[in-house]
């Protein structure tokens, strides 16, 4: 028996889009899941954007209040996707009436936004999802897997990189991203957020760090319109960047491995050049977002010389065998984001977590609002996620 859950969307930007496409294919690679989602109501206050989402998708009802969702009765999960100032608001409200929420990362501005929604969540007793989406490919759970096993040794150091070009246009708008009130941090919510969670989630906790920042671009065009993604605006009114572009970050791991964690969002050249490379004391995993379904693999006894293997992941790691009959067989971004609706439809169904959840953003939150203090301070800082 599948019993039919009441879905809602906040915010129909690009990631609304993508999370209501995943809602849409759950059924086709998961039907054997106990609940099915079902879109009841799209929210989003540009004019006309809710009403075209609709029409385009199959909601029942389109708004352009997001508090209607909170009272609608037919509602029973939420997907948070609109700009990071918005999401302690409506997290917490969403919570509080009742709803499971998918949240996008980084759930709000700071470690007290985040925190203020994981209360929620844990005082109302409903399930949360976050959007780190990278933790979900395969490849990524088959390290995972790998680190833990000790197939390479024990972890010495890692390098984790997230460059974008998606700022790199000097005429770029100057969107809520960009500003410290709406936005909060820069690249640091928006790239690093993920770095944090993908060393956390591949080592375990950050101890202590030291980061540099910077802001390459310090003043872009203010947008005369409504906008959606990263567009371009010219002829407007200058106003200044508020947050960094850049954030380089030296990390000790609890369990005494080393690393380094670098992000940007002004990298020209650099279309999603995301990745990580662990090394231990046996051998080494490597990753890149591009080649989303490999990994570089060296482990043996010989240690130097070792080659590097490429292994295509296939049924049998993660998520694999819900897409794809056979390894080196192709999964992309949008396939990340239907293992993350399915978890969090599994974990409304069996009413327990499954996937990152609203306390992993709080640690998250935690590693940037360190990464924030020893920019200031120039110093070594210590991670305090409050536990």
């Amino acid at each position: 028996m599948v019993d039919t859950l009441g879905v809602a969307v906040v915010g129909f930007g690009w990631m609304g889009r993508v999370h209501t496409q995943a809602y849409a294919r759950v059924p086709h690679h998961y039907p054997r899941l106990a609940v099915r989602p079902e879109l009841v109501v799209v929210a989003e206050d540009v004019p006309g954007r809710a009403e075209e989402a609709a029409a385009q998708f199959g909601f029942a009802a389109a708004t352009r209040d997001w508090r209607e969702v909170a009272a609608d009765p037919r509602v029973k999960a939420v997907s948070i996707t609109a700009p990071n100032f918005l999401h302690r608001e409506i997290g917490v409200a969403m919570a509080e009436a009742g709803k499971h929420i998918w949240i996008e990362k980084p759930v709000g501005l700071s470690v007290a936004d985040a925190q203020a929604v994981a209360d929620a969540v844990a005082k109302a007793g409903v399930q949360s999802a976050v959007g780190f989406n990278y933790r979900n490919a395969p490849a990524v759970e088959a390290a995972r897997e790998l680190i833990a096993s000790g197939e390479i040794g024990t972890v010495t150091h890692v390098r984790v990189r997230l460059f974008s070009d998606y700022a790199a246009h000097p005429d770029g708008a100057l969107t809520w991203r960009y500003e410290k009130e709406r936005g909060g941090s820069g690249v640091l919510g928006d790239l690093a957020s993920h770095g944090a969670d993908l060393a956390r989630h591949l080592l375990g906790d950050i101890a202590s760090l030291t980061a540099d920042t910077a802001v390459f671009i310090p003043e872009r065009a203010r947008p005369t319109g409504a906008t959606a993604g990263h567009t371009l605006a010219t002829g407007g009114e200058l106003g200044p960047v508020e947050n960094e572009d850049y954030v380089n970050c030296l990390l000790r791991f609890a369990s005494g491995a080393r690393g380094v964690l670098e992000a940007c969002r002004v990298s020209v050249g650099e279309q999603n050049n995301y990745g990580f490379e662990v090394h231990g004391t046996k051998g080494a995993v490597f990753w890149d977002f591009r080649r989303m379904n490999e990994l570089g693999v060296s482990r043996g006894t010989t240690y130097q010389d070792q080659p590097v293997s490429t292994v295509h992941v296939g049924p049998g790691a993660g998520e694999f065998g819900a897409f794809q009959p056979g390894a080196a067989n192709a999964m992309g971004y949008d396939d990340l984001k239907v293992i993350e609706a399915y978890r969090f439809l599994r974990s409304i169904a069996e009413a327990t977590p499954h996937g990152a959840t609203v306390q992993d953003a709080v640690h998250s939150a935690a590693v940037l609002e360190a990464m924030v203090r020893s920019a200031e301070g120039g110093a070594w800082v210590s991670v305090d996620t409050g536990a």
